[in-house]
């Protein structure tokens, strides 16, 4: 076998190839030019280049979708962006107020957040309350309760106020609806289930959004990530009225590194103690991975 050349006196390193700079595209759902942003690290800073490349306020934005400028929840940005991934922001649009009285315990409404202070609908249930008001719509970042504003709180405190409303007394919802493009007027989105569109990504690896701490390039998660994921977001649905594929993630990262119930239950608690989880939908959670991982082999 050869042996490789002597290096000449005083050469230096090659320089470590450099991984390319991650540039994203994007637009404004409603319609706009196309614009190209890059170096952020979270939601708040992703909203702050595309409010920059498109001259508006960061608080402008209500949520962002990913390959689709429709109010689609099944595209919806969570912590995760595809490296080839389009991201279509939702600007504010029209102010409403509607009245609302609570006749059952649950309105029907699944709160998720945006990451950066705002609050809005992810799904309403068929025959619940709110499902028969007809302007209120998927999309619609909800600005106070009864005049008190919640901009700047999570989802889950939102949903927790909604369930603490009483009974038989009306309350009032400040709602603002994403503006839309011409295409989009009358779309009103009862459920998340919408027309599946052609995913722009095809790349196996995704760009990492952290509340805290840098961006991380990773693969995209496995067959097993993806299943416990889903079972998660749905209990938190089920327990806490909330939608957050990027707590469920978390919640799934947390019980793979878990020796047993008690070891994930503490470690929620260190982790993501703000939640305040039951003990119920801990154990739930817990059956729920280990059913996945079962069913995924």
């Amino acid at each position: 076998m050869d042996s490789a050349a002597p290096r000449e006196p005083g050469a230096t390193e090659p320089p470590a190839r450099a991984r390319p700079r991650l540039v994203f595209r994007t637009q404004l759902a409603h319609g706009s030019p196309t614009g190209r942003i890059e170096g952020f690290t979270n939601v708040r800073e992703l909203y702050a280049k595309i409010a920059e490349a498109f001259g508006i306020a960061p608080t402008e934005i209500l949520f962002c979708t990913l390959n689709s400028h429709k109010v689609d929840m099944q595209k919806l940005l969570g912590g995760q962006i595809g490296l080839e991934d389009f991201i279509f922001a939702h600007v504010r649009g029209e102010t409403k107020e509607v009245e609302v009285t609570k006749t059952e315990d649950a309105l029907g409404l699944t709160i998720t957040d945006n990451g950066a202070g705002y609050a809005f609908i992810k799904r309403i249930k068929e025959g619940s309350i709110i499902n028969r008001i007809e302007a209120v719509c998927v999309g619609d970042s909800i600005e106070a309760i009864n005049d008190h504003s919640i901009v700047g709180c999570r989802h889950y405190e939102v949903a927790k106020m909604l369930r603490e409303l009483p009974k038989s007394q009306p309350f009032t919802l400040r709602l603002v609806q994403p503006r839309r493009a011409f295409d989009m007027i009358g779309q009103r989105n009862r459920s998340s289930k919408c027309p599946v569109e052609a995913k722009v990504s095809s790349g196996r690896e995704t760009l990492r959004l952290r509340s805290g701490g840098a961006a991380t390039v990773e693969e995209v998660p496995n067959d097993l990530e993806v299943a416990a994921a889903r079972r998660v977001d749905d209990l938190l649905e089920s327990y806490m009225g909330i939608r957050d594929p990027e707590l469920a993630a978390a919640v799934v990262e947390t019980a793979r590194s878990a020796a047993g119930a008690q070891a994930f239950a503490r470690g929620l608690d260190a982790v993501l103690g703000e939640f305040a989880f039951p003990d119920e939908f801990i154990v739930e959670v817990w059956a729920a991975i280990g059913e996945a991982q079962d069913a995924c082999g």
